[in-house]
């Protein structure tokens, strides 16, 4: 796969962005091998823009391992300042999984308690969680199940 060409002021939007993160793959005496560009792949897919260190003092030799992975993995490179290397792939979309037995999540919400005539009301902010239910005056309740009509039940 052919590397994604950048313009000058995204690589160097990108490498602001990597200054202050930390190497995610570290590239030791063996070089480049599979399982390693496999890591590689595995964190471009995770974070979008990765550093990896190589541990080699060789110059020509990191260079070939930065043009490799940025081929081999359709990445962008951003920057190669001795020992590290800045790569970046734009992240794939994840797909949402919607759960048909999902019950409903906590919610948030906003209860003015009033106090006597010409005081300001209380705002008070409240978490109720799929299993409670607000109550008129204010307070959380468990929430019961829904009574059955005893009519509808019934067979003539």
């Amino acid at each position: 796969m052919p590397q994604i060409e950048l313009t000058p002021a995204e690589r160097r939007e990108h490498r602001a962005e990597a200054h202050h993160l930390d190497p995610v793959v570290l590239i030791g005496g063996d070089g480049l091998t599979a399982a390693v560009q496999k890591e590689v792949d595995a964190a471009l897919n995770a974070h979008g823009l990765i550093k990896v260190r190589v541990f080699s003092d060789d110059r020509t030799g990191r260079e070939q391992i930065y043009q490799q992975l940025c081929d081999e993995l359709n990445a962008a490179p951003i920057q190669h300042i001795g020992k590290l290397l800045v790569l970046w792939r734009p992240m794939p979309e994840k797909e949402k999984q919607h759960d048909e037995d999902r019950k409903p999540g906590p919610r948030d919400i906003k209860v003015l308690k009033f106090g006597r005539a010409g005081q300001k009301p209380e705002v008070k902010q409240l978490r109720v969680l799929g299993n409670q239910r607000l109550t008129a005056g204010g307070t959380i309740k468990r929430a019961k199940p829904k009574q059955k009509s005893v009519k509808k039940g019934r067979q003539d």
